[in-house]
Formats: C-alpha cells, sequence, structure tokens
C-alpha cells in the first residue's frame, strides 16, 4: 500500500501510461494497465529498488533529477509535472493558511460591465467569490450551493444542466487535485474535500485516479430551464493581485443559437435585477 500523496500519485500515472506511448514493446500478458515498475525506473534511469520505494512510501525525497526523469517517463504533461515536484517537496507551496476570498473591487466593477458574458471568480476550494448577474442566471441564483465542486457532483440535476456532465466532473476534481496540490493545509479545501469524498461515489472514483491539472475544457454546454440549450466558450485567467484565485468568462459563438439564448438570458436577469 501506498503511504504518501507521492506514491498514490506516480503509481495512478503509471497505469495511464501504455508500452506503446513510452515507446516500448508490449510483450506478454500484463496483471495491471499501464507500465510495469521496472519499467518507469528503467525508462528514468533509477533502480527498480529506488523507484519501489518511492511509490511504498519508504523514500520521501527524491532530487530534482531524479523527479525531473520521472515526469518524463510518465510523459506528464506542465501541470502534472509541476503538481509532481510539489509532492516531492521541490516546489513552494502557497503561501497562507487560508483561501482568500477578498475580490478586487476593481474586478468586480468590470465584471459586472459585462452583461453578456457569465463571469465568476472562484478560489481554489472551488468556492464561487463573485459573479455578475448573468453568471447568477446561468446557475439559477447557486440555489444549490456557491462551490462549483458540489454543483458539479452534489446537485441532483447537475447531469441535466451539464449536458457533457461527465467531461466537466473529470476536469473538475483535476483541477481540484492540482489547487490541492498547491496549498493542502487550507482548510477549506480539505473541508469540501471530506464533503465530496462522504457524499459522492463519482467524486471519490475520479478523485483517487490522481489526474492534476488546470482547466482543460475549451467549452462547455447547458441546458437551461429558461433559455434552452448553451454551448458557450471558456477563458480562464490567474487573478494577479490575489494568488490562488481565478477569473473564467464565458462567451458565445456570435449569430449562433446559443448566442441568441445568451442574449435572452442576459435580458432575463436584467429584469430580474430591476424587479428587485
Amino acid at each position: 500500500m501506498t503511504s504518501t500523496e507521492l506514491g498514490a500519485y506516480l503509481k495512478a500515472r503509471r497505469a495511464q501510461v501504455t508500452p506503446e506511448q513510452a515507446g516500448l514493446p508490449s510483450v506478454g500478458q500484463r496483471r495491471v494497465p499501464g507500465l510495469r515498475r521496472e519499467e518507469v525506473a528503467s525508462l528514468a534511469g533509477v533502480s527498480v529498488d529506488y523507484y519501489v520505494r518511492l511509490e511504498q512510501g519508504r523514500e520521501r525525497t527524491p532530487s530534482a533529477q531524479v523527479v525531473e526523469a520521472l515526469a518524463v517517463a510518465l510523459r506528464l504533461p506542465e501541470d502534472g509535472r509541476l503538481h509532481l515536484f510539489r509532492l516531492a517537496g521541490l516546489s513552494p507551496r502557497a503561501r497562507g493558511a487560508a483561501v482568500n476570498d477578498h475580490v478586487d473591487p476593481s474586478l468586480l466593477q468590470l465584471m459586472s460591465a459585462w452583461p453578456n458574458n457569465p463571469a465568476i471568480v472562484y478560489n481554489r476550494a472551488f468556492d464561487v467569490l463573485a459573479s455578475n448577474a448573468i453568471a447568477d442566471a446561468l446557475f439559477h441564483d447557486w440555489s444549490h450551493s456557491r462551490n462549483l465542486m458540489h454543483v458539479v457532483f452534489t446537485e441532483p440535476a447537475a447531469r441535466s444542466f451539464y449536458l457533457d456532465w461527465y467531461e466537466v466532473a473529470r476536469n473538475s476534481v483535476a483541477g481540484f487535485r492540482l489547487g490541492y496540490g498547491k496549498a493542502p493545509d487550507d482548510p477549506r479545501i480539505r473541508q469540501v474535500l471530506t464533503e465530496l469524498l462522504g457524499q459522492s461515489p463519482e467524486f471519490a472514483r475520479l478523485w483517487a485516479s490522481h489526474d492534476a491539472r488546470g482547466k482543460a475544457l475549451e467549452s462547455k454546454t447547458f441546458h437551461h430551464r429558461d433559455v434552452g440549450r448553451l454551448t458557450l466558450s471558456m477563458q480562464t485567467f490567474d487573478v494577479r493581485s490575489s494568488p490562488g484565485q481565478e477569473l473564467v468568462v464565458y462567451h458565445a459563438e456570435p449569430g449562433s443559437p446559443s448566442s441568441e439564448a445568451l442574449g435572452l438570458l442576459g435580458s432575463l436577469a436584467a429584469g430580474a435585477r430591476q424587479g428587485t
């Protein structure tokens, strides 16, 4: 059994790489998916015994050279590579013990100036710290939760709201894992993690895959109860003034049915605001 996050991550990533992807011959029947331990060790230029100790948690302080070699052997993308370095204690963790929940007033003003572009700011725990009026309308005024992970995994209507639910779920967990790796001692992140592990078997299964990467989806397809189907592209930005916060802005292809639906949603949001 693995006893460290580093060992668990290595084991999970090893299972995701096929011999063909690693340029190795696939000979004989394999009892486990992906690469064998000895194959990873050979590709990384370390002894099999040393690699086994890494996976089992008996070795906890690999050098930067070893970690880089393992990242190459496991074909990790940049987010995964940085996550591996963090798990090995070779890159700084996020400063501070708590998630920053203060949103810059100038950013709030900018978001409010986008009446037809849903925009949200969230932290590493995926708590939505700020949202403009059309984002509130898109997400049904956050009636279930203002935490995006809870919206995906514990909202009963999530699978009908997100028409590409599995991809949304998979990428959400990978992003949450990346944030957890940056600040594993953050009390709010740990609280959300505990809640999801206890409430959602789907989350627990995806969490066990140890996938860690930033936002990978370029678009999402929603079914909104008031305006119907919307396919929206999304852009994600780090908020430089508040490390750990991200800004997501959605938009629709001009002239498309989704653009018309988004315009209608914006009108409904404006009308609702005027009526309050």
